[in-house]
């Protein structure tokens, strides 16, 4: 059993949330998000993250319509990926994420009510929703 540290982002264009994990216990806890100007962020506060945790793999959630076709924000997310493995040199997944801000919030209004809905909540909720479920679909 591998003990990678996994981070995953919830890409946004206003908002990409973020999400650290151990591949060992398959569990994930959220990190702050990011605010983005049309789907960049501020590429600086980007790297000191990658930095400070050094990842072994950085997880993309892949935002699909229900029926698993693309949207216009899938190849944004893509975009996104391919930027962070170009400019930091890290390995990418890109994982589906259809249900992530739906159970996101669900798991969020269940802890804390209203209050808990705040946008960064749920983008950086939802990094760790798409995180643990790309833990369940490869099991370390």
């Amino acid at each position: 059993m591998s003990n990678r540290t996994i981070i995953a982002f919830d890409f946004g264009t206003k908002s990409i949330g973020a999400a650290i994990g151990q591949e060992i216990t398959g569990t994930a806890r959220a990190l702050a998000a990011f605010k983005a100007q049309d789907g960049v962020p501020d590429w600086q506060k980007i790297e000191r993250l990658l930095k400070e945790w050094q990842p072994d793999l950085v997880v993309v959630g892949l935002p699909l319509n229900m029926d698993g076709t693309e949207q216009p924000l899938t190849e944004r997310a893509r975009k996104f990926a391919n930027r962070l493995h170009g400019r930091f040199g890290v390995q990418i997944a890109l994982h589906d994420e259809r249900l992530s801000t739906v159970e996101a919030r669900a798991n969020l209004f269940d802890h804390g009510g209203f209050r808990a809905l705040d946008k960064g909540s749920v983008d950086s909720a939802s990094a760790v929703v798409i995180l643990e479920s790309w833990f369940e679909q490869h099991p370390g």
